[in-house]
């Protein structure tokens, strides 16, 4: 779930090599990127619309859920927020939820821990990753190639890696059952 303004600004950058890491790992990913939805039907909750419909299905399809957002004044993108509104309680129990954010500041981090890891847990999520903070000085912009730098992409794809094994694991355990 993409919360970014743009898949070339950094928050789109960031969900871009995700889900290429979660692809090399084996998951099927499909990016739902709530810019994208319609704007009237997203922000009137209009869940009778057909877009917004399959929106909410793919995420409760999901074994793993990665939310991603850009953080603007110690808080989530005001896009993550529209379509978390609009999704039923419990959709993500079950599920492993990863938050990744990105952000000017150090200060930004702790929206991760005090504003989306709360929220998450509130709709039924168990299992969240304690998620990772990017710099967006650590992500090369449009005009310098659209990538996560070295050092962040090692440590995003540690993340990515242990978030990987834990949807398997997971998933392994939802079909035994």
């Amino acid at each position: 779930m993409s919360g970014s303004p743009a898949p070339t600004a950094r928050a789109g950058i960031l969900v871009t090599h995700a889900a290429a890491t979660l692809r090399g790992s084996g998951h099927l990913v499909r990016v739902l990127a709530v810019r994208d939805l319609p704007t009237v039907a997203l922000l009137a909750e209009d869940l009778a619309n057909p877009e917004i419909r399959a929106a909410i299905e793919t995420v409760r399809a999901a074994d793993g859920i990665v939310v991603a957002s850009p953080v603007y004044r110690a808080a989530y993108s005001g896009l993550v927020k529209s379509l978390l509104d609009l999704l039923p309680l419990g959709v993500f129990a079950g599920k492993a939820v990863l938050p990744l954010a990105t952000g000017g500041t150090q200060g930004h981090l702790v929206a991760i821990d005090f504003v989306l890891r709360p929220l998450l847990f509130s709709m039924g999520a168990t299992r969240v990753s304690a998620g990772h903070f990017v710099l967006d000085q650590m992500i090369a912009g449009a005009g310098e190639g659209s990538a996560v730098r070295p050092l962040a992409a090692a440590a995003l794809d540690d993340v990515l890696g242990t978030f990987s094994t834990v949807v398997h694991r997971m998933a392994a355990r939802a079909e035994s059952a």
